[in-house]
């Protein structure tokens, strides 16, 4: 009898140290390795993949390097048919060369002495309306029905300290007046270009040119819309005491190409929870090839955002040497630059059941800036979607690399509206509980400056340890993050 109590005393003392072990062990940090994370940012951001614009071949090719990569790290195949990879179709739809603008016997050349900014076919044969700055205040009082509306472009009310200004102004000018002179019933806005937009003609004319992207079922054909048309400002005189008619035909050619995203998982051990999912996502895709600056125009994306590609291999190969209880989906997204495409595909056809999915992770931009600072955006009202995935995040930090975290960025007041322009998005507006890991902008953001030389891989690393550590909670805690209810964080 006193043998048998030995012996299962023995035995409880094994299952509860077995358990406890279970309980507190830790995030397996060793395993990332910046040597690793260097080697694979020079591969994955070199000149041989041209960018890796989404929906081409150079895309496609580091697809196939990522999944090669991913099998190398421990991941299995999630996507279609056993593969790595989920396709979709992208839809380019684009300026026709057919299309024409005149004033009266005057013919505008385009892109060269006319922008387009919308990407939408129309007609136009209607007068001219120049208003002056003075009276632009007073837009909605004004008769516009039936005319061209003809303005003046100006920086009144625009902030100019924000990333990629010269980009962006024709697209704010155009916003504050676009709306009234729509509803007061114009045919068309005629947008003088004034000295900033002179300055950002060239750095808008290769995104007009490119026209709009869109998927299956989300974006399948355009529409008729107002159009909007910027000339120099060389032609102000003229159009301002012209008496003819503005005559215009904007037709619309329209493409598609495939684009990918790739999916790998490690299985998590626990019988019931390993049916569940951590998903860790990034975006593969880049700008391309595009304008020169000096004489570099491939546009490498390097902390844009093959650092959190590279992250994400690294992690994998942490929990391929000590797997969690839940599973790990790693999502390669593509066609980031599009749109959000291949986040919002695989959003709305997950490779595993939607609600098996605790959380998601996002990365967007990892590798730069001060090394002890970094965000996290979705932790705030209005754009948190879960209290208990914020509060775990935040703990990894603590227990990790210890970043002071920026708290402005996630303000919907912020004017980058960064919150709504990563992978995470598509995820958080179904509910599920969703954060995004970013070092923030730089000003080599979108530019063929951002190679992988300018990666700063002791700040590459701690981000890359702080999502680990924040995968890792979620996938060992028996309970998961709770979503928060009636989520609204729409602009």
């Amino acid at each position: 009898m006193k043998s048998k109590l030995g012996v299962s005393f023995l035995i409880s003392i094994f299952i509860v140290n077995s358990v406890f072990s279970q309980v507190i062990k830790k995030p397996l940090i060793a395993a990332i390795s910046t040597k690793d994370l260097r080697t694979d940012m020079f591969e994955m951001s070199g000149n041989h993949f041209n960018g890796r614009e989404a929906g081409t071949l150079d895309e496609l090719k580091v697809s196939m390097w990522l999944a090669n990569k991913a099998k190398e790290a421990g991941m299995k195949p999630a996507g279609d048919d056993g593969t790595f990879f989920q396709y979709f179709n992208l839809h380019r739809h684009q300026v026709s060369p057919s299309t024409f603008v005149t004033v009266g016997s005057k013919s505008y050349e385009l892109w060269k002495e006319v922008l387009i900014s919308e990407t939408n076919p129309s007609k136009v044969n209607a007068p001219i309306l120049f208003v002056e700055n003075t009276a632009l205040s007073n837009l909605e009082s004004i008769d516009l029905k039936g005319k061209v509306v003809a303005i003046q472009a100006s920086q009144d009310g625009i902030l100019n300290d924000i990333s990629l200004f010269e980009r962006r102004y024709p697209g704010y000018v155009r916003n504050k007046f676009y709306e009234t002179v729509v509803k007061k019933g114009a045919s068309a806005l005629i947008i003088i270009a004034d000295e900033q937009g002179e300055k950002s003609w060239d750095a808008v004319t290769p995104q007009m040119s490119r026209g709009i992207y869109g998927i299956t079922g989300v974006r399948d054909a355009v529409v008729a819309a107002m159009p909007v048309f910027w000339l120099h400002n060389s032609e102000l005189d003229f159009i301002k005491n012209t008496k003819d008619f503005l005559k215009s035909e904007v037709h619309v050619a329209s493409y598609q190409y495939p684009s990918v995203n790739v999916i790998g998982k490690i299985e998590g051990t626990d019988p019931v929870l390993k049916k569940e999912f951590v998903l860790i996502s990034g975006h593969q895709d880049h700008d391309g090839v595009r304008q020169k600056y000096d004489q570099d125009s491939i546009y490498n994306g390097a902390d844009d955002n093959a650092s959190t590609c590279v992250a994400m291999l690294a992690m994998a190969r942490a929990y391929k040497k000590q797997p969690g209880k839940r599973s790990i989906l790693f999502v390669f997204h593509g066609a980031e630059e599009r749109g959000l495409l291949g986040s919002r595909w695989h959003a709305s056809h997950p490779v595993v059941p939607e609600k098996e999915i605790v959380a998601v992770l996002n990365g967007d931009m990892i590798g730069r800036n001060n090394v002890n600072q970094a965000a996290l955006l979705g932790s705030t009202s209005p754009h948190e979607t879960s209290s208990d995935l914020v509060r775990i995040a935040k703990q990894a930090n603590d227990d990790g690399p210890k970043f002071e975290l920026d708290k402005l960025w996630d303000r919907p007041e912020h004017p980058e509206v960064f919150f709504f322009r990563s992978d995470h998005l598509p995820y958080a507006r179904k509910g599920i509980p969703s954060v995004f890991f970013t070092s923030v902008l730089h000003s080599q953001y979108h530019t063929p400056m951002d190679e992988a030389e300018n990666i700063d891989y002791a700040k590459l690393h701690k981000m890359t340890e702080w999502m680990y550590r924040t995968s890792w909670y979620l996938a060992n805690d028996k309970n998961r993050p709770k979503p928060l209810p009636n989520i609204n964080f729409e602009r």
